[in-house]
């Protein structure tokens, strides 16, 4: 089946950098969110990224252009689900993504596919709750989406080969690189990564090192880009506990147990660069560790 009108759920960090790169591609977009505020905000920022695509001639003027005018935006679920595929990129709780399809259900074509962009939740358990399980995946972008190259895909136990083949051919369409993926917890990215943000944090709670010396460590020790503390934040440490809490549930494996101090920080509301706190302090013009 060939797309042509893609459907993004959530205007959020995740869902602004589909619908940036979605539209750049060639696909009509429609952006939805239950937020004018959101919406208004997502669109401003495609403006401004892809504005900077221009600035370095990664893009011309003329298809900046033409991606801006490719995305709508609505508030109204029903003009997302009248497409031919549907991404969820809503927040990391199975319960809002179960409301989220059950919401876009009566206003489905008969062909549409439905996707998450879930970081680690069931494929096959989120598609159960659907009319079609068969035509149901994951697309999992990684962040920032402009940027980054990967996409994970993965089929849940109903998905047939020609919803992952349509969806594949949307990857290769946008130039990234796919990765396919069964569906167990947290799939291939986060099952890696995450229990090594969780060892570096349980590394600050033991005293082992302190919050500079440990993210060192690993950028200069390891070649990584970006400190595995500096990355939580990034992330968003509500993100990062909520994909371990899937883990150790999932996977009844005490190696996943959530470090109580990434658990403190979360319940303090400091989620990192989103809130201004959590590893780090943004609030002044320079990064200061908290710990």
């Amino acid at each position: 089946m060939e797309i042509k009108r893609i459907g993004v759920v959530g205007a959020g960090q995740m869902g602004n950098g589909i619908a940036h790169v979605m539209a750049l591609a060639g696909y009509e977009v429609v952006l939805n969110d239950i937020s004018q505020d959101a919406l208004d905000d997502a669109v401003a920022r495609i403006a401004r990224n892809i504005d900077r695509q221009v600035a370095r001639d990664m893009v011309s003027g003329d298809d900046r252009d033409a991606a801006m005018a490719r995305i709508s935006t609505s508030l109204a679920i029903a003009d997302t689900a009248a497409t031919d595929l549907v991404i969820e990129a809503a927040t990391e709780r199975e319960d809002i993504k179960n409301k989220i399809f059950e919401s876009l259900q009566p206003d489905l074509l008969p062909h549409t596919i439905l996707t998450s962009n879930t970081s680690s939740i069931s494929i096959t358990r989120l598609a159960s709750r659907t009319d079609r399980p068969e035509r149901f995946m994951g697309f999992h972008f990684m962040n920032p989406v402009p940027v980054m190259q990967l996409v994970e895909l993965i089929r849940g136990i109903a998905t047939d080969q020609d919803t992952y083949d349509t969806c594949l051919a949307v990857v290769q369409r946008l130039g990234k690189t796919a990765a396919s993926a069964e569906d167990f917890p947290a799939f291939i990215v986060n099952r890696i990564l995450m229990p090594m943000i969780n060892e570096a944090v349980y590394t600050l709670y033991e005293g082992v090192g302190n919050v500079t010396s440990i993210d060192m460590a690993m950028k200069l020790g390891t070649n990584h880009p970006m400190g595995p503390l500096e990355l939580a934040d990034f992330i968003g440490l509500d993100t990062c506990l909520a994909i371990m809490n899937v883990l150790h549930d999932g996977l009844a494996d005490t190696k996943y147990r959530p470090c109580p101090l990434l658990t403190k920080y979360v319940e303090a509301g400091w989620l990192g660069r989103k809130t201004k706190r959590g590893f780090y302090d943004y609030r002044g013009e320079t990064p200061v560790p908290t710990r």
